[in-house]
């Protein structure tokens, strides 16, 4: 699959977001340590700055503290929606 595909190039005129930077997002979360609040804190961040939302101290801190708490359900979509959410 190349990035040219015109399938992601539609995802990506629909939604402004860069398919190679949600790529590389996805594969740098396949290792990550989601009881590290540092690595959560930096992955929270880098999702807002992909949906282009920004989130505030006190909603990352939820955010955190619910990753933690039940690291083992974590996956892009789910930071996504509670960014979305707020």
């Amino acid at each position: 699959m190349t990035m040219d595909n015109g399938f992601f190039k539609n995802i990506e005129k629909k939604t402004g977001v860069n398919m190679k930077d949600v790529f590389e997002l996805a594969n740098s979360l396949q290792h990550a340590n989601f009881k590290d609040e540092k690595t959560v804190r930096n992955v929270i961040k880098k999702v807002s700055r992909l949906a282009n939302k920004p989130v505030s101290r006190d909603l990352e801190d939820q955010i955190v503290k619910t990753i933690i708490n039940d690291g083992s359900k974590l996956d892009f979509n789910t930071i996504s929606n509670m960014i979305n959410k707020k």
